[in-house]
């Protein structure tokens, strides 16, 4: 907002430029003030791919590699399952074990083969996204659900392979087809459920034009390509288009729009010497500027550059399930390989010591592992999507009861991002009669300010008057007749310009609460003024204070001025209040969060929050940002009410607690089945048959889906 109390700070260029000035005076010629900044963003997409991109920003019309993946994966798994399912059936129908188990005796010459066909087919096609999964985790030297649910799979079919063509004994050709079929639904509905790759380059790529007006060394003006803009080159930009790159300001003068950019509500005045931002939006006005930068080195070149950087440098998170299945994938193997070399040294049965070693290792992948947690993830998406959170990241968002401490920018993520009237100040006229002419007069604008003033006229069912003459002064204000007055709406700066009076003290005061004061005057006649600020959002106050009662620390992070962050600081009571900060500081700050040892959330809404986004363990966007923003972020909260950050580490916590009630079910099943499968009671006359084990498979995978519908929060 830019006066020299106002609540804009003038950043300065992060990348050094001798002819930067610096003006916070406020001018209400739709440029409230002045910002010099040039700050400088893949995330993981989908828990389940657990990639990252690497790519240069796409051209227009291009997409990055994740744009569609996500959706074809969840139809691949969607596809497989259905005929996973299609050929499970006669399988469980041809097995000797679930033919006992039901009592009766389907058996014909043959149905071995049938069998073994029927589970290859299975295997290889319905068992390969296990397959090619577990390759990848083994290759990273992680094994965890992928590499387990394979071991499993793999064993049972070579096993029952065997039994079919060369050795006496029971096949597992049921349990290998109940196996993928589960635990293909269970990773068809987590991704359902989390769908949502990542277009944060394809978002930042539309805040660019295509082509941009060169100006020819004989003045001819001429549409060129962006892609072949050189620095030095001279552009136009006319009132209402977009930037098409970074420049320097060589004539004109004009309000730019960088909310995109910076997510600051106010326009920004730039005239000659002044830094442009590709991306913004010019104002009313025509500005001239020298290209300064292209290419890698562009602002939104640097975003991007920043949020790449800051994802690769932040380790994989792995989420509960993939930490019960590393320990399981462990614990088959030790226990298989001891099983068989025990029975082996005990028994001198080759035969035996290998079924004994084979039932360990396929029970070891309990059928409720698969849906114990996708479950729950299911109905947490479902509860957050009725809260109005979107959970684009499952490992951070699972990981955020874990948080204590939540930073929080300012401008539309606290405010409103829209500016209201807060104080009247009537000299010589009524209040109602001062708004009355300022809402006429601001009627004709769309600035930020006078959109204010306009919607609090409309608040109060004020009535338009007739205006003529209307018209920007540039520098000064606005300057209408109304009534047969000579009215001007000006800023502070013309006051003290033209030497016309006013409570200085009063204004101090407003200024000091980082609010922006516009003056009316009728000739030199001052007729009172209006103080304006962005407005606090409704649930803010109430946020941080249930975030107090919960003991996490509350951080307003912004590149706003001192007076204005502190006011806001103050009125919300935050805990902690760093302004002045540019994009690729903030970023920092973050990281020196997370390096004192606190769990940090981010909560933002601008381009200029991407990397602090990224960043943080917790990336929260308001919705109602920019999309960038929103692409980059973990969470998403979909009615912007910061109050909905309480809802995320409420649910974020019974969703835990949940997943380990669940995950104690599931694996409740090996506790009883694995030492039995291992015969440790055998010469008890106990040793688990595929009948017992089954059963026990059933009711635990019952149990899961029950308690998984059972999650609520308050």
């Amino acid at each position: 907002m830019g006066d020299e109390h106002g609540t804009h700070h003038a950043h300065k260029d992060h990348i050094p430029t001798e002819n930067l000035k610096k003006n916070n005076e406020h001018t209400h010629n739709h440029a409230h003030g002045k910002m010099n900044q040039m700050p400088q963003a893949d995330r993981p997409v989908s828990p389940v791919e657990k990639k990252h991109s690497h790519h240069p920003i796409p051209e227009h019309g291009e997409h990055t590699e994740h744009d569609d993946h996500h959706a074809m994966m969840v139809a691949d798994f969607r596809k497989r399952f259905f005929i996973a399912l299609i050929i499970t059936v006669p399988i469980l129908l041809l097995s000797p074990m679930i033919q006992m188990f039901i009592g009766v005796d389907w058996g014909f010459t043959g149905d071995s083969y049938l069998l073994f066909g029927l589970s290859t087919i299975l295997f290889i096609y319905c068992g390969k996204p296990f397959l090619t999964g577990a390759r990848d985790e083994l290759k990273k030297k992680s094994p965890a659900m992928m590499s387990l649910i394979a071991l499993s799979i793999t064993i049972a079919y070579i096993y029952s392979t065997l039994t079919v063509f060369f050795i006496n004994g029971d096949d597992f050709f049921w349990e290998l087809a109940t196996l993928i079929v589960i635990m293909l639904l269970g990773h068809w509905i987590e991704m359902k459920s989390v769908m949502g790759a990542s277009r944060a380059l394809d978002e930042l790529v539309k805040l660019m034009p295509e082509e941009a007006h060169q100006i020819t060394a004989n003045g001819e003006i001429t549409d060129v390509s962006v892609k072949q803009l050189k620095a030095g080159d001279a552009i136009l930009v006319k009132p209402g288009e977009k930037i098409p790159i970074d420049g320097l300001v060589y004539d004109g003068r004009s309000a730019v729009n960088e909310s995109m950019i910076t997510g600051e509500s106010v326009p920004v005045e730039k005239e000659k010497g002044n830094e442009i931002v590709g991306g913004s939006i010019n104002g009313e006005g025509i500005l001239k500027f020298h290209v300064s930068r292209v290419g890698e080195d562009t602002f939104l070149s640097q975003v991007v550059k920043l949020v790449r950087e800051t994802q690769d440098s932040k380790s994989n998170t792995q989420r509960l399930a993939d930490k019960a299945a590393k320990w399981l994938f462990y614990i088959a193997v030790i226990a298989g390989v001891l099983t068989f070399l025990a029975w082996l040294i005990i028994s001198k049965d080759l035969n035996f010591a290998v079924t004994r070693a084979v039932t360990v290792i396929v029970i070891s992948c309990p059928h409720a592992l698969g849906l114990a947690v996708p479950l729950v993830t299911a109905v947490s998406t479902s509860i957050g999507a009725q809260k109005g959170l979107l959970i684009r990241d499952r490992a951070a968002f699972e990981n955020a009861r874990k948080l204590n401490a939540v930073v929080f920018d300012k401008t539309g993520t606290l405010t409103e991002g829209t500016f209201g009237i807060t104080d009247i100040k009537a000299i010589g006229i009524t209040q109602h009669e001062l708004l009355s002419l300022s809402y006429s007069v601001e009627a004709n604008s769309e600035h930020p300010i006078a959109k204010g003033i306009v919607n609090e006229g409309k608040k109060l069912n004020l009535k338009l008057r007739a205006v003529k003459d209307y018209q920007n002064i540039p520098g000064k204000g606005l300057k209408a007749k109304v009534d047969g007055r000579e009215l001007m709406i000006v800023s502070p700066g013309y006051m003290r310009s033209e030497k016309i009076a006013f409570d200085a003290e009063d204004y101090e005061k407003l200024a000091q609460m980082g609010k922006t004061v516009v003056f009316m005057l009728d000739g030199d006649n001052l007729l009172g003024y209006l103080a304006l600020s962005d407005m606090i959002r409704d649930t803010a106050r109430e946020a941080i204070e249930m975030l107090k009662s919960m003991e996490i620390e509350t951080i307003l992070l912004t590149g706003d001025n001192q007076r204005v962050a502190a006011y806001v600081g103050n009125q919300l009571n935050i805990d902690t209040v760093i302004a002045e900060v540019l994009p690729q500081e903030k970023a920092a700050r973050i990281t020196g969060f997370i390096n004192e040892g606190k769990i940090v959330a981010m909560t933002g809404d601008g381009v200029n929050d991407a990397p602090s986004l990224a960043q943080a363990d917790l990336g929260i966007a308001i919705g109602a940002g920019t999309d960038v923003a929103i692409e980059t972020a973990d969470v998403i909260l979909v009615r912007s009410n910061p109050l909905d950050v309480v809802t995320i580490l409420k649910l974020s916590k019974a969703t835990y607690q949940k997943m380990i009630q669940n995950l104690i079910w599931a694996t409740a099943y090996n506790v009883i089945a694995l030492p039995l499968a291992a015969g440790v009671l055998y010469y008890q006359g106990v040793v688990i048959n595929p009948a017992v084990g089954a059963a026990l498979m059933s009711v635990s995978t019952i149990i899961v889906a029950i308690n998984a519908k059972l999650l609520k929060i308050d």
